[in-house]
């Protein structure tokens, strides 16, 4: 190899090894932001609920600011406007149970809990669909639009694969619907179905395995260009 083949090669080596060093970086960067989320997160769970955010706040709304805050809200569920969304959960494979609760002011699609497959019909779990007014309280999440992956929503079949919020909203003719939904506690519903409070709170944080993997390679593209340099002709 020539000295200026070489040179090149470890000039490349240099560009990379900076490149590969700001991904580290970006890494380290990203890590503090997971941990920052994490705290917020962790305080709006197991802060005292607030009211649930009316039609004047719901511009305000964001998983930024708002994801899995606990709120409440009064009103009466539509047993009848109902829609099953798929899940697995630790119980197994089934259904979330999402109701609409009209309050005074507005439509809010409530989470109630999941309802294994042999639950699926209403008349199964009679006793849990209680009328009159309930005070839900629970997770305020932000809508999930489409669907899971590689499968999409069906509203035409009635067949949903994630909670969205607009879509459920209007395949229920629902009016004035809030643009997110709300998991509700473990507060057990009569009968015990559907089981509420199964909301899980994950944050997987290898930030900072990919940094260190990054700084790794960093150093590798170092020391090749190091060893180029040093070759003799």
């Amino acid at each position: 190899m020539t000295r200026t083949r070489r040179a090149a090669f470890a000039v490349a080596a240099l560009i990379a090894a900076i490149g590969l060093a700001a991904l580290g970086v970006w890494q380290i960067e990203r890590r503090v932001w997971k941990h920052e989320l994490v705290a917020a997160v962790e305080a709006r769970i197991h802060a005292a609920p607030v009211a649930a955010p009316g039609p004047d706040k719901w511009g305000q709304v964001s998983a930024k600011r708002d994801a899995y805050r606990r709120v409440t809200a009064t009103g009466a569920f539509r047993h009848d406007r109902e829609t099953l969304v798929q899940a697995v959960t630790d119980r197994g494979p089934g259904f979330w149970v999402l109701t609409p609760l009209e309050t005074p002011g507005f439509t809010l699609l409530v989470n109630r809990g999941f309802v294994p497959k042999d639950r699926r019909d209403p008349k199964t779990r009679a006793a849990g669909n209680v009328a009159g007014p309930v005070t839900v309280t629970g997770l305020l999440r932000v809508t999930e639009p489409e669907g899971a992956f590689l499968r999409s929503n069906d509203a035409a079949a009635d067949r949903w694969f994630s909670r969205d919020v607009a879509a459920i909203a209007k395949a229920r003719a629902l009016s004035n619907a809030a643009l997110y939904f709300v998991d509700a506690d473990a507060k057990p519903n009569p009968g015990g179905y559907p089981v509420g409070g199964l909301t899980i709170v994950r944050f997987p944080d290898n930030h900072l395995v990919y940094a260190l993997t990054w700084f790794a390679l960093c150093g590798l593209s170092l020391f090749f260009a190091w060893r180029l340099w040093r070759i003799r002709d």
